[in-house]
Order: C-alpha cells, then sequence, then structure tokens
C-alpha cells in the first residue's frame, strides 16, 4: 500500500460523518460521505464483492453503536443493524450493496433526525412517545396512557398537541403504519396478519388507513418495496472525491 501511495481515510473524516448521522443531519451526512469500498476504505478482501460487505458490515456497526449513544433505543438499532446486515448477506452485485448502504445511512440520519427533534419535546411528551412506541402492537387508549403518566386525558391531548403539532390518534396511527411498511417491506407476514399484529380493528379498516397514509393498498405497497434496496426515497448521495 505503502508503495502504491494508498491511505485510509483520515478518523477525523470518518468520525465527522458518524457524528453527522448521530446529530440527524443529513446535509451534513450528504457532503461527508463516500462510495462504499473506494478510496481509504483499505481493501478487506482481494474478491471485490465481499471486500464491499465487509465494509458494509463495519458501517452499519459503527453507526448503530453512535445512534444508540445519540439516544435511539438499544433494541431498534440492532434491529436495524440486523436487518441491513441480512440484506447485505443476501446481495449478488456491488451495487446491491451500495443501494442497501445508502439506504442504511438515510434510514438511521433521518430517525437519529426524528429523536433529535423529539429532544426538545417536555419530559411529559416524551414519556408518551416512548410509552406510545413500547406498546404499538396493543389496542392504545388516550385514557390508559393518560393514566399511565398520572395526567388527565383532556390535558395530555392538548400538551401533545402543542408540542408535536399532531393529535395522539393521529400520531398513533402514523407510527402503525410505518411500522407496517417496513414488515411490508422486510418480512414474509401476511398483510392481513401485520394488521392484527398493529392493533387494527379489522383487515378492511387496515387497508383503508394504509391507503389513506401512503396512497397504495398493503399488497400494493409490498409488491413495489418488498426486499427493496430502494425502498426509502431520497438515498444519500455519495462525493466521488
Amino acid at each position: 500500500m505503502r508503495e502504491n501511495e494508498l491511505r485510509h481515510t483520515p478518523v477525523e473524516n470518518e468520525m465527522r460523518f458518524y457524528e453527522s448521522v448521530k446529530r440527524g443531519d443529513l446535509d451534513g451526512v450528504r457532503a461527508l460521505a463516500t462510495p462504499l469500498g473506494g478510496e481509504g476504505f483499505g481493501v478487506l478482501s482481494t474478491d471485490n464483492l465481499r471486500n464491499l460487505k465487509y465494509h458494509m458490515v463495519i458501517t452499519v456497526s459503527f453507526i448503530t453503536r453512535f445512534c444508540v449513544e445519540g439516544g435511539m433505543e438499544r433494541e431498534t438499532a440492532y434491529n436495524l443493524s440486523d436487518l441491513y446486515i441480512r440484506l447485505t448477506d443476501n446481495a449478488r452485485t456491488a451495487d446491491e450493496i451500495n443501494e442497501i448502504h445508502s439506504e442504511c445511512i438515510t434510514d438511521f440520519t433521518e430517525r437519529m433526525a426524528k429523536i433529535n427533534k423529539s429532544s426538545s419535546y417536555c419530559y411529559q411528551v416524551t414519556k408518551c412517545i416512548e410509552y406510545i412506541n413500547a406498546h404499538l402492537h396493543e389496542r392504545l387508549v388516550i385514557g390508559d396512557i393518560a393514566n399511565e403518566l398520572g395526567l388527565s386525558v383532556q390535558y395530555l391531548s392538548k400538551l401533545f398537541h402543542a408540542e408535536t403539532g399532531m393529535t395522539l390518534n393521529r400520531y398513533i396511527l402514523k407510527k402503525r403504519i410505518d411500522a407496517a411498511c417496513q414488515m411490508l417491506k422486510y418480512s414474509d407476514y401476511e398483510a392481513v396478519d401485520i394488521g392484527s399484529f398493529l392493533s387494527f380493528s379489522s383487515h378492511s379498516h387496515f387497508i383503508q388507513k394504509f391507503k389513506q397514509e401512503t396512497g397504495l393498498t398493503p399488497k400494493q405497497y409490498r409488491a413495489k418495496y418488498y426486499n427493496s434496496a430502494t425502498g426509502i426515497k431520497g438515498g444519500v448521495k455519495f462525493n466521488s472525491d
């Protein structure tokens, strides 16, 4: 490597990139991101595809730990890590891996942006959001959430709307649809089972609400995005420098 004047990427550049993901700074990530396995990454295998996979696993591992440190729930972070490593393991071409890489960075960064935004909420709203995230698979009643937090329904509803700009019911629906999208893209569960797991009152109710939010039925959404590395819009574009 010395003879060929090959050098690894400076540690400072790597740390700035991971810190940008941690902050949810998508513009910063786009400015600092470089193609996976490109100049400065080092050669971990003489097989190009295996080399990319090794670098992808390293990148996911670092991103996961930075995001946990930044406030992402540990279980969420490691589930995402497992997901992207499995997708990488199943990839058969360099283009597939690069698409997964782009999606992974975008996904983690956008999630961290939401987390950092929610961290500015007051204690009661933050605890309310945490409760909802932990109980999406159960029947969520605002009265039960309010009791859990020791607040009145009226006060919690007013406070939540004032800080988030959404009603509690709207937020719960949005989180359930987001979860359904992930399950339709990356699992083999039938749509009827996903709707039941996420506590929709019936399959027809699930289809109706899903289409209102996404413009597609669950069946159409799966046909378009199932196991696809391009499922998340707006992937990171990399510098060639």
